[in-house]
């Protein structure tokens, strides 16, 4: 698939979805939150990219605690109902863009982050340095996303049964090269930890509007157990020395 085939496939599917993420984003909002507080040091003076936002799940969760979060998508659609979702929040704005090509100036944000969006894109090392170059030296990069099982054959498995569900999906990475892209952006990490997501099939192809014949092949591909490794990651950009 090629690159302008795979944009145009991400935006069909998360367009056609975005009701359904919406609801999903807003029973999760919370417990994120809670989540970034214990993950995340902030002191509520941070400027921060959520890099793509979807429907902002991550920048409506921060917005509480830093002083302002631009979200950035590809997808028109889902920015519509972050929009909507973010009314009454001065401190929040979603802006259509491309995560390769960040709009922004080096050294922008205090905090730059991804939220499970790596394994959407065609060339996550790109996105990983775009994040790099837009954080301030002394800032931090964050970056959660489902990871590859280590076994080589399970993850061709896994990645086989996702790109069924979705086309928009190109190949989860396993937390090793997660770890190398951080790196490779001169970037060290300070944290990082891995939660398991149990998961209910129907449901979880509901998602990603997943029907008729599709939905007969991605459930014949599906795990015996539907359980997501979602990993955590959070770098800084060192001062120089």
């Amino acid at each position: 698939m090629s690159d302008d085939t795979h944009a145009e496939a991400v935006q069909e599917r998360f367009a056609r979805t975005a009701a359904q993420m919406i609801e999903r984003e807003r029973a999760r909002r919370e417990l994120l939150r809670t989540e970034l507080r214990q993950f995340v040091p902030l002191n509520g003076s941070e400027r921060v990219l959520d890099s793509g936002t979807g429907t902002g799940a991550l920048a409506l969760a921060l917005a509480p605690l830093v002083r302002q979060v631009i979200g950035l998508d590809v997808v028109e659609e889902l920015l519509e109902h972050a929009r909507t979702a973010a009314e009454g929040l001065d401190n929040v704005s979603f802006v259509k863009g491309d995560a390769t090509a960040l709009p922004f100036g080096p050294g922008s944000f205090d905090l730059t982050a991804c939220n499970r969006t790596l394994h959407h894109i065609a060339r996550p090392d790109i996105v990983v340095a775009e994040l790099a170059r837009v954080t301030r030296l002394g800032g931090r990069v964050l970056v959660i996303d489902q990871i590859a099982p280590v076994d080589p054959l399970a993850a061709l498995e896994l990645d086989r049964f996702e790109r069924a569900r979705d086309p928009s999906h190109t190949r989860l990475l396993p937390d090793i090269d997660i770890r190398a892209l951080l790196e490779a952006n001169g970037l060290v990490l300070r944290a990082s930890r891995q939660e398991q997501e149990e998961r209910d099939l129907d449901s979880y192809l509901d998602l990603a509007g997943c029907e008729g014949e599709q939905r007969a092949e991605a459930a014949a591909l599906a795990p015996a157990r539907m359980l997501a490794t979602v990993g955590w990651y959070l770098a800084a950009k060192p001062l120089p020395r």
